[in-house]
């Protein structure tokens, strides 16, 4: 809600406009956020960001408390990039085999990435592991060996 409301224009104009004070921001915004019907959790949280001045961060906010929430949840975040996308029957056996990364009562949360230049293969991103099979950089690799002095 409140990360919608800060792709809005007029209200990311009032909140990033160095030339109002921060009252005014505080007092604005809390009244836009009543009128939204908010939680109090998060008008209280909003209120706090507008005391402190860092109303302007609330989206690196919004992603930190995502983040540590999707690993609250233990969620792995797995990202692939294909030069193609992929169909239902290459995805439901890429998930099987992503889940093998996974400990016990973790979960994939796939995020699937189209890149053409890549031209073919994956790339593949799970947690803190990262491995690149794209016929690109096999191209390259084989590239700077051939073109390597003997």
């Amino acid at each position: 809600m409140f990360q919608s409301l800060m792709k809005d224009p007029k209200f990311f104009g009032i909140v990033n406009n160095p030339h109002i004070k921060r009252n005014i921001k505080q007092k604005t915004v809390n009244d836009i956020l009543l009128k939204q019907k908010v939680s109090p959790i998060m008008l209280n949280f909003a209120n706090v960001l507008a005391e402190n001045g860092r109303l302007h961060q609330t989206p690196n906010v919004a992603s930190a408390f995502s983040k540590i929430m999707s690993a609250h949840r233990g969620e792995v975040l797995c990202s692939v990039t294909t030069a193609q996308s992929l169909d239902e029957g290459n995805l439901s056996e890429l998930k099987t085999a992503l889940s093998g990364f996974l400990k016990k009562g973790e979960t994939l949360k796939l995020e699937t990435k189209t890149d053409p230049s890549i031209l073919g293969g994956m790339i593949v991103s799970v947690g803190d592991k990262y491995a690149d099979m794209s016929t690109k950089t096999k191209i390259q690799k084989l590239s700077k060996l051939i073109n390597e002095p003997i």
